[in-house]
C-alpha cells in the first residue's frame, strides 16, 4: 500500500543522532515522505539553501553553537524558508516563557519530549494536509486565471480584427482630445499613417466654420459628453493631409470610469463624400 505524502519533504533537525534515527523511524511508519537530517542549525539552513524543496521543518530547540530559537529566526528571515511551518522539539525548555519565544520566532506548534508518537503523527498530517489543500487551491487559482487570460486575449483579438476590418474611420482620444489610437480607415480616410496622427489633436483635423467655435471647440464638446455621454450623427468635417475637406457623419461616446471621468473618447467618421453629391443632385 502506498504510504500518503510522497511528494512532500521534511527536514528534521536534531544534534543527537539518536533522536533523528527515532524521529525517521516514526515518520517513515505512517509516511511516504522524503526525510532529509542535519545535526545542527547551521547544517539545516545550509540543506535548505542549497535548494531543497522543503515542506516541513521539526527542529530541536536545546542545540550547541545554533540553538532551534536562532535557526527558526534565520529561516523566517530567508524568502525560500520563511513560510515553510516550524515544528519544535524539546525536552528542556518547557515552560511557557520558552514555548512564548518559540511561536514569537515563527514556530507553528511547540511540542515536549519525550515524544507522543501519535500527537506528533497528527500534527505532521494536519500541515501536510492543509499544505496540499493550499497547493490545490492555487493550482485551481492558476489554471482560472490562465483560462481567463485565454478568453480576454481572444477578446483583445477579436476587437482588433474588428477594428481593422471596420468600414468606419475610428479616433481613440484622451481626454483632453488628443489622438491616441486610429484605425485603418481613419488613416486611409484623412492620409496619415498612425503614428502621424498619434500625438494630434482632434481639432487638427477637425474643421470648425468660425475662430469662436475652433476656440471652444474642446470645451463645449467635452460639457456635452459629460452631460449626455455620447452624440450621434453630427454632419461635420475632417480636413485631410492635403488640405482636402471630408465631409462624414461623426458620433462621439465618452468613456467614463466609477467616478464619473472621462478617461477616453471614442469618435466615429462615416465618409459622406458620395452620399452629399447624391444629396445636391437630388436638391
Amino acid at each position: 500500500m502506498t504510504k500518503p505524502y510522497s511528494a512532500f519533504t521534511l527536514l528534521a533537525v536534531d544534534d543527537n543522532p539518536d533522536n533523528l534515527f527515532t524521529l525517521r523511524a516514526l515518520l517513515q511508519q505512517y509516511f511516504g515522505v522524503r526525510i532529509l537530517e542535519a545535526q545542527g542549525g547551521a547544517e539545516a539552513l545550509e540543506i535548505a539553501q542549497q535548494g531543497a524543496n522543503i515542506d516541513l521543518i521539526i527542529l530541536d530547540v536545546q542545540m550547541p553553537e545554533v540553538d532551534g530559537f536562532e535557526t527558526a529566526r534565520m529561516f523566517k528571515l530567508r524568502k525560500k524558508t520563511r513560510d515553510i511551518p516550524v515544528i519544535f522539539l524539546t525536552a528542556a525548555f518547557k515552560t511557557e516563557e520558552f514555548q512564548r519565544r518559540g511561536y514569537e520566532v515563527g514556530a507553528a506548534d511547540y511540542l515536549l519530549k519525550p515524544i507522543d508518537d501519535h500527537q506528533l503523527i497528527n500534527k505532521v498530517s494536519t500541515y501536510f494536509r492543509l499544505i496540499e489543500k493550499e497547493r490545490d487551491l492555487n493550482r485551481l487559482l492558476e489554471r482560472k486565471v490562465a483560462e481567463r487570460t485565454a478568453e480576454l486575449s481572444q477578446a483583445k483579438q477579436h476587437l482588433e480584427q474588428i477594428l481593422l476590418n471596420m468600414g468606419e474611420a475610428l479616433f481613440v482620444l484622451s481626454p483632453d482630445g488628443c489622438i491616441t489610437q486610429a484605425n485603418p480607415a481613419a488613416q486611409h480616410l484623412l492620409g496619415y499613417t498612425e503614428a502621424d496622427l498619434q500625438g494630434m489633436s482632434i481639432g487638427d483635423v477637425f474643421e470648425e466654420e468660425g475662430q469662436e467655435q475652433a476656440n471652444a471647440f474642446m470645451g463645449t464638446w467635452l460639457e456635452a459628453l459629460i452631460r449626455t455621454g455620447a452624440l450621434r450623427d453630427i454632419d461635420a468635417t475632417l480636413i485631410d493631409k492635403q488640405g482636402e475637406r471630408v465631409p462624414i457623419l461623426f458620433s462621439r461616446t465618452a468613456i467614463t470610469n466609477q467616478q464619473g471621468n472621462i478617461e477616453e473618447i471614442l469618435c466615429i467618421a462615416k465618409n459622406m463624400r458620395g452620399y452629399r453629391k447624391t444629396e445636391q443632385v437630388d436638391e
